[in-house]
C-alpha cells in the first residue's frame, strides 16, 4: 500500500538536496536527472502495485493544460 501521509524524517533537508542536485543543470539535464531518480526509487520500492498507485496518485495532481474555449469568428 502506498504511503501518502508525511513519512520523511527530514523533508526540508531532502527538498534542499533535491534542489542542490538540479543546480547549474540545463532543463534537459534536469529532466534526465528526474527520470533517473524516478527509476532508481522505483527499483528500490520494487513493488509494481505500489508503483502503479504512486503513478495514479501523481497523475491525479497534474492539471490539464489551459485551453482557449472561445471560438474565433
Amino acid at each position: 500500500m502506498l504511503i501518502t501521509t508525511p513519512h520523511l524524517d527530514a523533508p526540508d533537508d531532502f527538498y534542499e538536496a533535491l534542489i542542490d542536485a538540479h543546480r547549474e543543470l540545463s532543463d534537459e539535464q534536469s529532466q534526465q536527472l528526474n527520470a533517473r531518480l524516478v527509476l532508481l526509487l522505483a527499483n528500490h520500492i520494487g513493488d509494481l502495485v505500489v508503483l502503479k498507485e504512486a503513478l495514479a496518485a501523481a497523475r491525479r495532481t497534474v492539471r490539464a493544460p489551459a485551453t482557449n474555449t472561445e471560438s474565433e469568428g
